[in-house]
């Protein structure tokens, strides 16, 4: 097979960085303090954070779904306003995203080849791979695929179809992602009756007049039928129900289709490039366990704030090259009557949770609060039982951290 090949190409295996665990998270005080996390939320760059879950996890992952920069060579920002008006952009709050600029292609080539090989390390002999690209890179990127899984385990070139305005004015408006998906062997997992969809009305029709549609074969129409390898659903910009502010948020009906099909309950799933947190979310809602990355802060608070909501406890950890930087404040105020804490501050809270004993050292967060989709005030009020040693800790709209100890 024909390989890809830049200036400098070769593989190096990283430093490994301790995973340093900071807190656990029981949304609403589910599981505490009894069930063990199902889900790992890691702070760092991925490619340190993989080569420290080699020894852990080589061989184990059963599915992983990469969402990487495209080589668009933008710099995306965040909106972090409450209750905005979309079709208003000068009045909206923002904030550093992430980057997606590059010297060259031969940097972006290396560092999505050195990232990729990892993954392929980490995944299960029964795993799949999604690489989620667009026009700028998924030629390259199916190339290194091929080297690196084997061209005979590529499965499906799956193009995500959406609408949405276009500034370009000289071509075809381009309005499609590339996902490119491969296995580890050809005992993949695929679960074709978890994502059957029913068949659109106009076939219904058809065959109910004739029998001999199909050329002679005659579907079970009510199971309905497996996706083609087109798929149609909305940006998350136009679902209102689903925006944390993340730039190049993927909406869960994506995810879901990829997890229900190349995954089973109590599998592992892991992305890498976690940004919104779509991937965490949708597995844990759907029973998987996770490991989610990312070098970025707010992509990292974004995704706890969307678990939060949910049932799974999960850890908050990062690299030791990382830190959470928290902070003390006078602005920060809370009274208390029987089980009940009220927060008093002018900080611009984005969210706050409560650990009821507190033992210096791993923050056990068994009350949230804070909206994942931006659309209501923070509650100031948080409920918790048994209590010894309270200590609390906030985020603010822009990203700042605090504790403090009750």
């Amino acid at each position: 097979m024909p390989t890809l090949n830049w200036t400098n190409k070769h593989l190096a295996m990283p430093a490994v960085v301790d995973l340093i665990l900071d807190s656990t998270i029981y949304p609403q005080g589910s599981g505490y303090p009894k069930i063990a996390p199902s889900g790992r939320l890691i702070l760092g760059d991925n490619l340190e954070i993989m080569a420290a879950l080699l020894p852990q996890y080589e061989g184990k992952i059963n599915l992983i779904y990469s969402d990487p920069p495209f080589f668009t060579n933008k710099k995306f920002t965040a909106r972090i306003g409450k209750g905005e008006d979309s079709r208003k952009p000068k009045q909206w709050k923002l904030a550093k995203g992430y980057h997606d600029d590059w010297a060259n292609l031969d940097e972006y080539l290396d560092f999505l080849y050195q990232r990729l090989a990892l993954m392929t390390r980490l995944l299960a002999p029964n795993g799949t791979l999604y690489l989620h690209l667009d026009w700028h890179a998924d030629a390259y990127a199916r190339m290194l695929l091929d080297e690196l899984l084997g061209a005979d385990n590529f499965i499906n070139e799956i193009i995500w179809t959406y609408h949405g305005p276009s500034p370009i004015r000289t071509a075809f408006n381009r309005k499609h992602d590339t996902i490119l998906m491969y296995s580890k062997g050809k005992d993949y997992t695929f679960n074709a009756d978890d994502v059957r969809e029913p068949y659109s009305p106009n076939t219904l029709q058809t065959f109910k007049s004739s029998k001999k549609a199909g050329f002679g074969k005659m579907p079970n129409l009510e199971r309905g039928k497996v996706p083609e390898d087109w798929w149609y659903f909305p940006v998350v910009a136009r679902l209102h129900n689903e925006r944390t502010g993340y730039p190049t948020q993927k909406p869960q009906a994506l995810l879901e289709r990829i997890i229900l099909a190349s995954s089973n309950k109590g599998d592992l799933v892991a992305d890498f490039f976690s940004g919104s947190g779509t991937t965490s979310a949708v597995a844990s809602k759907h029973g998987r366990r996770f490991i989610a990355t990312d070098q970025s802060w707010l992509a990292l608070h974004t995704t706890r704030k969307r678990l939060a909501h949910l049932q799974a406890p999960f850890t908050l950890e990062h690299g030791s090259n990382h830190t959470f930087s928290l902070k003390s404040s006078a602005k920060i105020n809370v009274t208390k009557s029987g089980d009940v804490f009220k927060l008093s501050t002018t900080l611009d809270v984005d969210y706050w949770e409560l650990d009821p004993n507190w033992d210096g050292k791993i923050f056990k967060s068994v009350a949230q609060s804070g909206d994942p989709i931006r659309s209501a005030e923070v509650a100031m009020e948080l409920k918790i039982k048994d209590r010894r040693k309270a200590c609390l800790r906030l985020v603010t709209v822009k990203g700042d951290q605090y504790q403090v100890e009750l």
